[in-house]
């Protein structure tokens, strides 16, 4: 039998295709514009070429703030990710216990970027911030606002604070799928805690971890908003990641051909770190499932 295809479904798709060409594909084009000309005014532009790129690539500004950003991803991931797990796991899977943990796991996600940032800039503050003032009244010299090491741990506190309850819900996914016979069978072998975690629960959570792994990396890699309302990227540079530096490029300096060509380096190394991770990850996954 011939099977009749009906083409006419497409059309249900194409007010979200233009919806996405009008806020992604034409402001795309327009920054691969400004990257490629000059202006000195009154809409004039000219040729310029690979010179933004070229610039940016051996600017000292533009790598210290790539280290910043590595950096900072890197010790979110590592304290973010280890310590959803160790949280989903002492989490219950059944009872009065489960809807609270929740609730309580879901509240920092529902609090607006800049709300975040408000609330710790206040908290951490030395006169009137609780952390702030609880610190220095125990004889801990704390503030932000002066000592580069005291901004990135406040910052990282912070996020850490805000996004790691992101993790612990989907690994809590990840581990009320798994069936009780599993538990079962491992109690009868008189099997450890580490070995149901790394034998069951582990393997069962790892689609879930590569979903955290990408989120989380995307998230700390663009952060701008919460960093920005508490610090504004000081005490000098320290805390000035690449999303705060393009920023202030473009709208402080209106440097519109740099700041077009550091974005589109910003994303392309974005997109190259999040396909090194999935490809790493779902690699490992496959390896030892053969």
């Amino acid at each position: 039998m011939n099977k009749t295809w009906n083409n006419k479904a497409w059309f249900m798709v194409l007010p979200v295709l233009v919806l996405v060409a009008f806020s992604a594909v034409i402001p795309l084009m327009t920054v691969v514009n400004y990257s490629v000309q000059d202006t000195f005014g009154n809409n004039q532009f000219f040729w310029a070429g690979t010179d933004w790129f070229t610039q940016m690539l051996n600017s000292d500004r533009f790598w210290n703030a790539l280290m910043r950003n590595l950096s900072f991803s890197a010790i979110i991931l590592a304290i973010e990710v280890p310590l959803g797990i160790l949280i989903a796991l002492n989490m219950p899977k059944r009872g009065l216990g489960v809807p609270v943990c929740l609730v309580l796991m879901a509240l920092p996600l529902l609090i607006p970027w800049n709300v975040v940032g408000t609330i710790w800039q206040v908290f951490g503050r030395v006169d009137i911030g609780l952390l702030g003032y609880t610190l220095n009244s125990i004889g801990v010299d704390y503030n932000y606002t002066q000592d580069p090491v005291d901004a990135w741990v406040t910052v990282i506190v912070m996020d850490v604070w805000h996004w790691t309850s992101l993790v612990v819900l989907l690994c809590y996914a990840g581990l009320v799928s798994i069936p009780d016979a599993y538990y079962q069978a491992a109690k009868i072998d008189g099997a450890s805690r580490w070995s149901v975690f790394r034998y069951i629960q582990l393997p069962k959570m790892k689609r879930v971890l590569l979903i955290a792994v990408l989120l989380r990396f995307m998230d700390s890699f663009m952060i701008y908003t919460e960093p920005f309302v508490v610090t504004g990227g000081g005490p000098g540079n320290s805390t000035t990641f690449l999303s705060i530096d393009l920023v202030k490029m473009a709208v402080g300096q209106f440097d519109l051909g740099p700041a077009a060509a550091m974005s589109i380096i910003y994303f392309l190394i974005i997109l190259l770190l999040s396909w090194v991770f999935y490809t790493v990850m779902t690699q490992s996954d496959e390896q030892q499932q053969n």
